[in-house]
């Protein structure tokens, strides 16, 4: 198990991705503390995965995640890894179409990716520093090196992410502390199911034929699963990738190389 005794932090561990990143570190060893906004969804994670400390917590204010670093220290006294995956779910819009409520929403976004991402960091890695070791990966995406229309909010906030995550790296190399990004493409899901046959609809043809288009385009002719997420972020929060920070993994089945 190559987390064995250590203490990881998800945040934004929502159903999908989030729930299988905690599952993921506990079968590697870890004790892993989730948080997020909505209590019934940790609740519905901490039932499915055993051992789960499950801490509801707003990453954007600042009380919040003082108060959660604060829990987490009390119960085990430190952190090991802190895995930030918080995004609010984010819908296409075209920037000169939006409407005032879209761009809050907009503004939500990105809070959520950077400020929130930001905010973890600034009240958790302390801990690490002054253990002088800790691992530190930041969920980013294809899209925060790559724009595509419709999804500027999603887009700005992962690109938010990225870049603090340089920043930090520099910042706490010095303690031991790495930062790492892991970037995914498309990770297999009912939803992307559902928006390539909203594509297919849309252009007369067949679900199948959406599906092997958008496959030739990537190398290993395979779409991400969530499990092949958290898989590459146990690697970077291990012992194996001790002498890597400031660097990104891409989990996209080859179709963006960069």
């Amino acid at each position: 198990m190559l987390l064995e005794g250590n203490v990881a932090i998800v945040t934004g561990a929502g159903p999908g991705l989030g729930r299988t990143l905690a599952g993921v570190l506990s079968e590697e060893g870890a004790r892993v503390v989730v948080a997020a906004r909505t209590a019934a969804t940790l609740e519905k994670i901490a039932a499915e995965v055993p051992g789960v400390l499950a801490v509801p917590c707003d990453v954007t204010r600042i009380d919040d995640v003082r108060r959660f670093a604060a829990t987490v220290i009390d119960r085990f006294g430190r952190v090991d890894v802190l895995v930030n995956a918080a995004f609010p779910g984010s819908h296409r819009g075209n920037v000169l179409d939006m409407s005032a409520d879209d761009l809050e929403a907009w503004r939500r976004a990105v809070e959520t990716g950077g400020y929130g991402t930001l905010l973890a960091c600034r009240f958790i890695a302390p801990h690490m520093v002054a253990q002088r070791s800790g691992s530190i990966v930041n969920i980013t995406s294809m899209s925060s090196r790559k724009g595509y229309a419709g999804r500027s909010d999603y887009a700005a906030g992962k690109a938010a992410a990225h870049l603090l995550s340089h920043c930090l790296a520099d910042e706490l190399g010095p303690y031991g502390v790495r930062v790492n990004c892991v970037a995914p493409g498309w990770i297999a899901s009912d939803v992307l199911d559902e928006w390539m046959r909203t594509r297919a609809a849309a252009e007369g043809v067949t679900f199948e034929e959406i599906l092997a288009r958008d496959l030739s385009a990537m190398a290993l002719r395979r779409i991400a699963t969530e499990e092949d997420v958290a898989r590459a972020v146990v690697y970077l929060a291990s012992h194996h990738a001790r002498a890597v920070t400031g660097a990104t993994i891409d989990v996209n089945g080859g179709q963006l190389f960069a």
